[in-house]
């Protein structure tokens, strides 16, 4: 007599195809959690030092360190024992984040330069304040999405289509945040929302229509909407009449949006990295002017060398 199936695996109706990068956004997809690693490597440590620059309710913020921690990216570090307190380090895991956040910082420096945004006026180590650079490691060339192409890497399959939360949206109006603080509130609009980030990821996979986008991300048709309307509205996505009567509409990514993919690359590359269980990418990327598999690096456009979290002084 057979077996009654288990509760283990999910039905084949929740599988979605796997992907480093929407692993990646499941943990960061968050406007909070972006501005908390942010904050992070512009060195705040403890609770009441985030609490006090994002303004953000104390249960929500001890969620999202909460989560953080458990995904590996922070751990606890005891600096005070009566009473006990502790702060919140980034692990190598955290600290592996920061060519992720210089992505985003490239963005919108690129499309929203503001001089009073600090994060707009980072020094690199040459003396100069620097845009971050997307090149390859082998060739030493900027990267774009054109270059690239993928291919199925050994860890090609199935992955779970991404739990529901208990609070739906994590987008904020803009202007009403962090009192005024410009941090980085535009990419923040673009990207600090979960379903909002892994419809740009997949637009990069070449997807254009409705339901390819649906069935690649096991999102509900009316988030999916509402996210794609959003996209359009903020000039990421544009659409595009492929049919009438009905009217069907495709969406590709703007000049705005493509200029996004260095970010999505980090993502899949952290992912790759840290969120991979052994079996390896995916998905493998290939540079195409020099054909070797792309292993990204992120340099200074002043003096062209590498960047890291080690070489760059924020301002003051």
């Amino acid at each position: 007599m057979a077996k009654p199936p288990t509760s283990e695996a999910p039905p084949q109706t929740q599988l979605v195809q796997a992907n480093s990068a929407t692993r990646a956004l499941n943990i960061l997809g968050d406007r909070w959690t972006l501005m908390i690693l942010y904050l992070a490597f512009q060195r705040v440590r403890r609770f009441d030092e985030f609490q006090g620059s994002i303004g953000l309710a104390r249960s929500l913020l001890i969620d999202r360190l909460r989560r953080l921690q458990k995904a590996g990216v922070f751990e606890k570090v005891r600096y005070q024992e009566r009473p006990v307190r502790e702060e919140y380090h980034l692990t190598e895991m955290g600290l592996d984040l920061y060519s992720l956040a210089l992505m985003i910082v490239r963005w919108e420096k690129r499309w929203f330069y503001d001089p009073a945004n600090p994060a707009h006026r980072l020094t690199h180590t040459c003396g100069k304040a620097f845009t971050p650079e997307f090149r390859c490691r082998c060739c030493g060339e900027l990267v774009s999405p054109r270059d690239v192409y993928v291919e199925e890497g050994p860890g090609a399959g199935l992955d779970p289509s991404p739990p529901p939360r208990v609070q739906r949206r994590s987008i904020v109006p803009s202007g009403s945040l962090n009192q005024g603080n410009p941090m980085l509130d535009r990419a923040f609009q673009v990207l600090g929302d979960r379903w909002t980030s892994h419809v740009i990821a997949s637009a990069f996979l070449g997807r254009r229509r409705f339901n390819d986008f649906q069935n690649a991300l096991g999102v509900a048709p009316n988030i999916l909407a509402d996210r794609l309307s959003r996209l359009v509205d903020l000039g990421v996505l544009r659409k595009e009449l492929y049919q009438q009567r009905p009217d069907r509409w495709e969406y590709r990514l703007t000049d705005e949006g493509r200029d996004l993919y260095p970010l999505i690359a980090e993502l899949n590359r952290w992912g790759d990295r840290w969120l991979a269980d052994g079996k390896g990418p995916p998905l493998i990327t290939y540079h195409r002017p020099c054909g070797h598999e792309l292993v990204s690096k992120v340099t200074c456009d002043q003096c062209h060398e590498e960047v890291t979290a080690f070489n760059v002084t924020p301002p003051r």
